[in-house]
């Protein structure tokens, strides 16, 4: 990194923190510390939604997921827009009408106290998890360039967040969100052309797409109904669909935008903005991804894209039969440039059969390839098992740092970082409030001021940020780190949306009904998560994790139905004849 580039980097960093603090000190009261004087427009609540959900495992693992195995996460999401017109027309009304802080709230006034701490309990424990990760992406990053230890690095970066979150609230996490989007957008699009640019001079953006459809990176839509595979489109509408509605529906780092909302319709109006547009955002992520993909055809790549782990295996006893895997990856490298080529050439002449026979040769490089970066992460993992072999999350960062000029990379770190703060002010927002409203004041007997409950939402606010510090540093890579956030959100969520539907739609169930049968779900969801997914190899899973959010949605509801209808039978009066 150049002298440009840490001007850029810290400058970002720097108005982000000063510009919240500055536009947002001197909160009154609740109201205005936590839905932010409900002065939000639908552009502010669109935005924070979005950056809310846009994390830097967003920016960090997408192009790395699409790298290795397409475009089909893209299916992930098909559920959202559904989602978005199904909160818009039941929750955001139902909310604006009781006037609560908080998505618990209302489950006290529709059930009881107990119902609504637990489910407020199930939100911090995935959520604070949830925060801890967001930490650790970046630092993983600012680790592989400088150099420095990932636990300095996570306390730095939380202490970023904290400082204007605790400061001001939720409007200086919305305020700050609208400008954090702006610069990651703006960086996105400037590496995507920056990637096209640095194609061979016949290799245009339609060429690239069918040298990358060549080696099946752009299968967007699976409609097999294989229960084991992670993304298709059954699984997208489905499970996707649950995981939104429970994530924007119930997860206070979301609700808590669009409680800032001027009005209902304000409210609707940003999250139809948000419907609309997060397709297309996380398709074009992805298709960075796959540009990166076809720019390596052309170009060197490394066996590992962690390079850590490239450090270690070569200074262990391993470290010759890596360096024979390095040749025969530097002699892959000439073969593939020969083999798009001849693709290349067969497509402009438009011969059928030279272009299956190019195709074939294309698939059959990408099997040695695939062989010897299984081969690698072997090698590694004896080398030094600590070490983590799944590289998807380096593979976007690797080419920054590598093909970027000066500046540019500055300005990609920024927005990875940016990603980075904004979600994780969300969450930290979010587990504040959540705390402070559904447990401390709630339990709390005495009458207090409305100063003391800001104060009180603050002090949760630093707490919970360090405990999100504290979990970044102990935290360990997953399979794909944007996958492991939506695992964790997988195993909670749909439990929790299934309270909020009980809630919502069938009326003559009691607390103590939904109460039993939501711990019951959680325990159930949990014991199935281990038994069918977690003792499987990557790979191997039985069952995709997104079908949890249906299974989990249902089961709470048909096990809440079942215990109400157990206990009229038990309370029913008997009849003497």
């Amino acid at each position: 990194m150049g002298n440009l580039d840490w001007i850029i980097l810290s400058g970002t960093l720097v108005f982000i923190v000063v510009y919240g603090v500055w536009k947002t000190r001197g909160s009154k009261d609740v109201n205005d510390y936590v839905r932010g004087g409900n002065k939000s427009k639908w552009w502010t609540i669109g935005l924070s939604v979005m950056a809310t959900q846009a994390s830097a495992i967003t920016f960090l693992s997408t192009p790395g997921q699409a790298f290795h195995d397409g475009m089909g996460f893209v299916q992930f999401y098909f559920g959202l827009p559904l989602a978005m017109i199904i909160i818009c027309l039941v929750f955001v009304p139902i909310y604006h009408k009781l006037k609560v802080y908080t998505a618990y709230e209302f489950l006290e006034n529709r059930f009881d106290l107990k119902t609504r701490s637990l489910a407020a309990i199930l939100f911090l424990i995935q959520r604070g998890l949830a925060a801890g990760i967001t930490i650790f992406a970046p630092s993983i990053i600012l680790s592989a360039v400088l150099g420095w230890d990932l636990r300095t690095l996570n306390i730095i970066i939380g202490t970023l967040v904290i400082i204007y979150t605790v400061s001001g609230g939720t409007k200086a996490v919305s305020m700050t969100q609208k400008q954090q989007m702006f610069i990651i957008m703006l960086g996105m699009f400037i590496a995507f052309f920056f990637i096209i640019g640095y194609l061979p001079e016949d290799i245009g953006f339609k060429k690239a797409l069918k040298i990358a459809g060549a080696s099946d990176k752009l299968n967007i839509l699976d409609f097999s109904l294989d229960t084991k595979s992670r993304y298709t489109f059954w699984s997208g509408i489905t499970g996707g669909l649950f995981l939104a509605l429970a994530y924007f529906g119930t997860d206070q780092s979301q609700v808590q935008r669009y409680l800032s909302g001027k009005s209902v319709r304000e409210s609707q109006l940003g999250l139809i903005f948000n419907g609309i547009l997060k397709i297309p955002m996380q398709f074009f992520i992805l298709l960075v991804g796959v540009m990166v993909f076809v720019f390596y055809q052309y170009n060197p790549s490394p066996l590992n894209f962690n390079p850590v782990a490239t450090q270690g295996v070569l200074s262990s006893e391993y470290a010759d039969d890596y360096k024979v895997l390095q040749e025969r990856q530097v002699a892959l490298v000439a073969e593939k440039t020969l083999a798009q080529n001849k693709f290349s050439t067969a497509l402009e002449l438009k011969e059928q059969t030279a272009i299956d026979a190019a195709k074939m040769h294309i698939i059959n490089i990408n099997r040695k390839d695939s062989t010897n970066r299984a081969a690698a992460k072997t090698l590694i993992s004896q080398a030094d098992d600590s070490i983590e072999t799944n590289d998807k999350d380096y593979v976007f960062i690797h080419f920054i740092l590598n093909n970027l000029p000066k500046g540019l990379i500055g300005l990609l770190l920024a927005v990875i970082l940016s990603a980075a703060m904004s979600s994780t002010a969300s969450e930290l927002n979010a587990l504040g409030t959540i705390t402070a409203l559904d447990l401390y004041k709630r339990n709390k007997k005495e009458v207090l001021s409305e100063k003391h409950f800001v104060q009180a939402s603050k002090g949760f606010t630093f707490l919970w940020g360090v405990i999100a510090i504290f979990i970044a540093c102990i935290a360990n890579l997953f399979d794909n780190l944007i996958q492991l956030v939506n695992i964790i959100g997988s195993i909670f969520y749909g439990n929790v949306l299934g309270i909020f539907l009980l809630a919502f739609f069938f009326k003559y169930v009691k607390g103590n009904a939904v109460f039993f049968a939501a711990i019951l779900t959680q325990l159930l969801i949990c014991i199935t998560y281990y038994n069918l997914i977690y003792i499987y190899p990557s790979g191997q899973e039985k069952l995709g994790y997104l079908w949890l959010n249906f299974i989990g949605a249902v089961l709470v509801i048909v096990t809440a139905l079942s215990f109400e209808a157990l206990d009229r039978v038990l309370k029913k009066p008997v009849v003497r004849r």
